[in-house]
């Protein structure tokens, strides 16, 4: 925090406080006083002893307090004198400064500024006026993970990513909920997309090994203006979203390997019911067996080859093409003519869509 805003409300308090009173930063210098000759000089021992106390201590005539108020000082504020008084002005003068010291933090920390875009807190056109003040590249290449915690943790984490993470001036770590958390990462030029979901697979690996934590991790696509963080973020929030419908055994998904369920994802439920119903005006989805599922899955896997699909199955080829013949009869698609195959993929996507009603954003 700026010396000169401490200085400045020192300043202002001291007509109406007929005593020397001042601040000491983490280091037991003085940083600002009424008495500026006494600025620069130092004031050791004082910080170990409120290092056992949330309250006053007193000496040498001066009565100290943290402003934080707990036992970690970063900076202590004094007051001259040992009475009541004094402690009661230390205290008054302790909570100011950790009041402003907060509003100052929250005006000028570069990681509010982007949670505040990210959310959609702030106007567009104030984006570039507030990067200016914070000396934020605004035009950096960026990427977006949301890192879903999946139950309870016993270290915050907020702490557990900030840890794995702590260049504060390239990567920033946004809490936006008890369990997710928001990773902003500047990316080099010439960045290869393979290498940023790497990343994301460390931080899921050491979150498990070390915290036996399981997350989810949604990737965006990469951005070079900062105003198109918020739409980046959003793509990392539907990554996670399309990936649990339609990707159920992956923990990691990226917004541009979500294909056509993208796409199904965005429809609107009734356009869904009514091509599922165009599809199978023969027979019903929900009559074919898990049996009949999972062949269709192979075969799709596959690439519809009928001797390599049979081959994984480990079922004589012409079984598999008596299954593939009840449901051409079942459906009247044939699984093995390309444009049939099309569609029969897409109505499972769109009934699986269906069948979870995810969340839309």
């Amino acid at each position: 925090m700026s010396n000169r805003l401490f200085q400045g409300v020192i300043h202002q308090m001291k007509d109406a406080v007929d005593r020397v009173i001042g601040v000491i930063d983490e280091n037991g210098v003085i940083i600002a006083c009424s008495e500026l000759v006494k600025i620069g000089e130092t004031r050791q021992g004082v910080r170990d002893e409120l290092s056992y106390t949330s309250e006053t201590v007193t000496r040498a005539g001066y009565t100290y307090r943290s402003i934080t108020g707990g036992t970690k000082a970063d900076n202590i504020v004094f007051v001259e004198g040992e009475d009541k008084m004094a402690e009661k002005i230390t205290t008054i003068l302790a909570i100011s400064l950790s009041n402003i010291k907060n509003l100052y933090d929250e005006k000028y920390d570069k990681c509010s500024f982007i949670k505040n875009i990210i959310l959609d807190n702030i106007l567009p056109s104030d984006i570039y006026i507030k990067s200016k003040e914070l000396r934020f590249n605004a035009e950096e290449i960026r990427i977006v993970y949301l890192i879903k915690f999946h139950g309870k943790t016993d270290m915050l984490p907020f702490e557990m990513v900030q840890n794995m993470f702590p260049d504060k001036n390239r990567d920033y770590v946004i809490s936006i909920g008890e369990y997710d958390i928001v990773l902003v990462k500047e990316l080099q030029p010439g960045f290869d997309m393979k290498d940023v979901e790497n990343i994301a697979v460390t931080i899921a690996e050491t979150l498990n090994s070390e915290f036996y934590t399981k997350v989810s991790i949604g990737i965006s696509t990469a951005v070079d203006n900062i105003k198109d963080l918020a739409r980046a973020f959003k793509e990392a929030q539907v990554a996670l979203e399309v990936g649990k419908v339609f990707d159920t055994e992956k923990n990691i998904v990226s917004y541009e390997n979500l294909g056509i369920g993208r796409l199904i994802y965005q429809l609107p439920t009734t356009l869904c019911e009514m091509f599922l119903q165009e599809v199978f005006k023969k027979g019903s989805l929900d009559s074919l067996d898990r049996e009949t599922l999972m062949t269709v899955q192979s075969f799709f896997e596959n690439n519809l080859n009928v001797s390599e699909t049979s081959r994984k199955l480990f079922v004589h080829r012409n079984t598999l093409v008596y299954r593939l013949e009840k449901i051409r009869k079942l459906t009247g698609l044939d699984l093995r003519e390309f444009e049939h195959a099309i569609t029969f993929k897409v109505a499972l996507m769109v009934k699986k869509y269906l069948t979870s009603k995810p969340v839309k954003f």
